[in-house]
C-alpha cells in the first residue's frame, strides 16, 4: 500500500476522524510523518483544553506502522511502551512530526541481526502551529526478526 493511500485510510479510521485527528504527509519511504489534531467542541477536556487522551492517540501508532514499513517482512516491529509528558494546556490545533532516520532504522538491523529482540525508544514532541511545546511523547518499539531469517 501507498503512503498516500495509507494516509487517506488512516484519516477515515474511527478513532481518528471521530476525534479530529488527521494524517496530513507520509514520506514516501516512511521516514516521516506529519499529523495534526483539532481542536473541537467533542474533543475538549473540561478545562477546555486538548484531552490528554488525543494528544497520546495522536501521537500512538506512527513509529511502530513507520518501523514496519521501513525495516520489511523479515521484521516483528511491535510498540512495547509509551509515555507522555504534558508540558503545557493545548489551547488551539497541535501538530506532530514523526521521524525515523535511516542512521536508526541502520541500528534496529545490526542490534537484531543475531536474533534477539531489540527495545528501542522514540521521542515526538507535540506543538502548536508556531511551535510552542504541548507534549512529549516517548514509544518504545520491540524489533525481532521473524524465525524464518533468524541466523541458527
Amino acid at each position: 500500500m501507498t503512503p498516500g493511500t495509507f494516509r487517506r485510510l488512516m484519516n477515515l479510521w474511527p478513532p481518528f476522524l471521530f476525534n479530529s485527528i488527521a494524517v496530513t504527509d507520509i514520506a514516501g519511504d516512511w521516514s516521516e510523518v506529519r499529523v495534526r489534531l483539532r481542536l473541537r467542541p467533542w474533543n475538549k477536556n473540561f478545562v477546555r483544553t486538548q484531552f490528554g487522551g488525543n494528544l497520546f492517540a495522536m501521537a500512538d501508532p506512527f513509529f511502530m506502522l513507520m518501523g514496519m514499513h521501513r525495516l520489511g517482512d523479515d521484521y516483528y516491529v511491535w510498540d512495547k511502551a509509551g509515555e507522555i509528558e504534558f508540558i503545557a494546556p493545548g489551547k488551539e490545533d497541535v501538530y506532530a512530526h514523526f521521524v525515523m532516520t535511516d542512521e536508526a532504522v541502520d541500528e534496529l538491523r545490526a542490534a537484531a541481526a543475531s536474533g534477539a529482540k531489540v527495545l528501542r525508544w522514540f521521542e515526538v514532541d507535540i506543538t502548536t502551529a508556531q511551535g510552542d511545546l504541548v507534549a512529549k511523547v516517548r514509544k518504545q518499539l520491540y524489533v525481532r526478526q521473524k524465525p524464518r531469517v533468524r541466523p541458527t
